[in-house]
């Protein structure tokens, strides 16, 4: 085999499993506009850990969902969501504040743990946003099925101020926060 021919599959090797790793077990979201201030600004790039509540395996329609190696969400995680069906599109963070088996009140808008809403459906989670006017919540939403939820949050890997240049953007200080 010519030397050309090892390295262009030494290449496309590493490349796949980047690839893989990237879908399987790390992800990079962008933070897009004010919603989650002040924990997290726009133009943070947040690390999510895709494995840290089991391998997620949504087979579109083509296999049932399941969650192999499966831990339970915990209460106080900060957590990748998206919705299902037509509701708001895209994904969206949210600190975890009722787990299966909590029930809930909600008391001038902040919800209070233990209240009389039962969380206990399997499988079923309060998520509220860091900001509480972000429709993207189990305040307005209800509650989030285990389904819907991608990974945790981990840290924030870098911040760039996207209204800057390439260079002069990024904020040090907000690195691997």
């Amino acid at each position: 085999m010519s030397d050309r021919l090892k390295f262009v599959i030494a290449l496309a090797s590493a490349f796949v499993l980047v690839l893989a790793f990237r879908a399987l077990a790390f992800s990079v979201y962008t933070v897009e506009g004010a919603g989650l201030q002040p924990v997290y600004i726009s133009g943070d790039r947040l690390l999510v850990n895709r494995w840290s509540y089991g391998l997620r395996v949504d087979g579109n329609g083509l296999l049932p969902y399941s969650r192999m190696l499966r831990q339970p969400v915990e209460r106080g995680d900060i957590v990748l969501f998206d919705l299902p069906g037509d509701s708001i599109q895209g994904e969206f963070i949210a600190r975890c504040t009722a787990v299966p088996g909590d029930t809930i009140r909600m008391q001038d808008g902040v919800v209070v743990v233990p209240g009389l809403r039962d969380c206990a459906d399997a499988d079923y989670y309060w998520l509220e946003s860091i900001h509480p006017k972000n429709p993207a919540d189990s305040r307005h939403l209800g509650f989030i099925s285990e389904q819907q939820i991608i990974g945790r949050v981990v840290t924030i890997l870098y911040s760039h101020d996207d209204s800057k240049n390439f260079l002069e953007g990024y904020r040090k200080e907000r690195m691997l926060q």
